[in-house]
């Protein structure tokens, strides 16, 4: 079986430092919180570097900046500064969560865990 070459990076992203990969910028443009959704259009690709190009890959489906981070293996850190660069450059859509929590869910969640 073969392997889907759209769950993994480019390259091993061990090898390159992480203030490389940025460009030596350690704060992004965006506020981006872990649970942060982003995603893309395959279209899209073609107007990305490689390493832009593997995180994008990894939202053709859409994902967390946790997930990114971790599968792409870099640090959170860097991976909000590359990902603040994709939104700047509108490679990415970012999915927020709604200000206001759905209350009929969180209290079904809650009787749930009453339950257990």
């Amino acid at each position: 079986m073969q392997e889907d070459p759209t769950n993994r990076p480019a390259r091993d992203s061990s090898l390159i430092r992480p203030y490389t990969r940025t460009g030596g910028r350690t704060t992004a443009r965006h506020d981006l919180r872990l649970e942060t959704l982003l995603s893309t259009e395959e279209d899209r690709l073609y107007l990305a570097t490689n390493d832009q190009a593997a995180m994008m890959r990894l939202c053709l489906q859409p994902r967390s900046v946790a997930e990114i981070s971790a599968l792409m293996k870099i640090p959170l850190g860097v991976t909000r500064v590359l990902l603040s660069d994709l939104i700047t450059l509108n490679l990415v859509v970012v999915h927020e969560p709604s200000a206001q929590p759905n209350i009929t869910l969180l209290e079904r969640v809650l009787s749930g865990l009453r339950k257990l």
